[in-house]
């Protein structure tokens, strides 16, 4: 056999062996047998949103161990094409067998996206929260680099932006800024980005250019849709209106439309000041902050049962998960993967595709994006 089939063999057994491992195989078995008597009880659809969410699940889960088993069967297959034009010496054969098998490779590689953005949350559209840290207009300047590479990112894919909060800083940058972003799969592909960004470059505002270190968090949570229940006791939620920031015009300066809701028992803050209306900014900082107190439980979930995986990253401030140097050399590095680029001006630009897959084989499969190639 032909050392380029030899690897085209090597990396589809591989694939299949990820996807194996990410559906835990026999619990998968379980659940969709499950989920198929579920479906044949004639009661399920007198609750609709659950018989919803039951046959979605089912799909997903079906389509995704059978097309594991349909590769597992091309591969069986055209290996024996490939053993028989072999031995009969026919190489029109073992050709067609070849190109076979780098269509199954690249159907290895859709499963495998598809797996990796299969979370509860991952299909909903997202808010992206930016918040500079110490260091005044430093990371302030910092924390709208970052604005502007997510925006690039966003609208490199086709995806809507509404602006839900901008704070201008006092001499650059930004305060604050919180955009929703609508898209297939948004959350699931940015939900990787949350944590602490860190700048590195000489200093744009400092005369004698020096070197300077800066640092911006980004959070990142769904916008979840009517189908999600998160109950909120009013009374543990503090509601205030101010004067907006930011762009906007004088209207929108000069009465207090904006909106801060802070819920007591956990701290969760959310700020709406997009619209000139203090009703909508109201209803839009609800939906902010259900989103929020949602993702907060995802990630509870998520915790206790990844406690065990190295993978494992606590998102919060003080936890650094990606480095952009600009001086004295050209080089982003993610902290958690490994994954770098000698581009950093193509990543600010948002080219940051590779980054999130990275990330994403980790979360899915326990592994770097190395070892996920070819996966888009």
């Amino acid at each position: 056999m032909r050392a380029e089939i030899e690897t085209l063999v090597q990396d589809i057994e591989q694939s299949v062996g990820l996807l194996r491992r990410h559906l835990d195989w026999d619990v998968a078995q379980a659940r969709l047998d499950e989920l198929n008597h579920i479906a044949e009880d004639p009661t399920l659809w007198d609750d609709p949103q659950r018989a919803q969410k039951i046959m979605q699940e089912r799909t997903s889960l079906d389509d995704q161990m059978s097309g594991v088993v349909r590769i597992e069967k091309d591969l069986k297959d055209n290996l024996e094409l490939i053993e028989l034009g072999e031995m009969e010496d026919d190489e029109s054969v073992v050709t067609e067998a070849e190109g076979a098998l780098r269509s199954l490779k690249d159907e290895c590689g859709r499963l495998q996206l598809a797996a990796m953005l299969s979370g509860e949350a991952d299909q909903f559209d997202t808010f992206l929260e930016i918040h500079p840290g110490a260091g005044g207009t430093e990371s302030q300047d910092w924390a709208e680099m970052l604005l502007r590479m997510y925006t690039r990112w966003a609208e490199r894919r086709g995806f809507k932006i509404d602006v839900i909060e901008h704070q201008d800083g006092e001499q650059a940058g930004i305060k604050a800024a919180t955009l929703q972003i609508k898209g297939d799969k948004a959350y699931g592909w940015l939900k990787t980005e949350a944590g602490v960004h860190r700048l590195v470059r000489i200093s744009p505002f400092d005369s004698n250019a020096r070197r300077q270190t800066s640092f911006a968090s980004i959070d990142v949570y769904p916008v979840i849709d009517d189908t999600i229940k998160i109950e909120i006791n009013e009374s543990d939620v503090r509601v205030d209106t101010m004067r907006s920031g930011g762009a906007g015009g004088q209207h929108v300066n000069k009465t207090e439309s904006a909106v801060r809701l802070v819920h007591n028992p956990t701290g969760i803050m959310v700020v709406s000041q997009g619209d000139r209306s203090q009703h909508k900014n109201r209803a839009t900082a609800w939906d902010m902050l259900r989103a929020k107190l949602y993702e907060a439980e995802l990630k509870k979930r998520e915790a206790e049962a990844a406690a065990d995986q190295a993978a494992k990253t606590d998102i919060g401030w003080g936890h650094q998960i990606r480095s952009y140097v600009l001086q004295p050399y050209q080089l982003v590095k993610d902290l958690r993967t490994g994954h770098t680029s000698t581009s950093p001006q193509d990543v600010l630009d948002g080219e940051l595709d590779d980054f999130m897959k990275a990330t994403l084989a980790q979360r899915a499969y326990g592994t770097t994006a190395g070892d996920v190639d070819d996966v888009d």
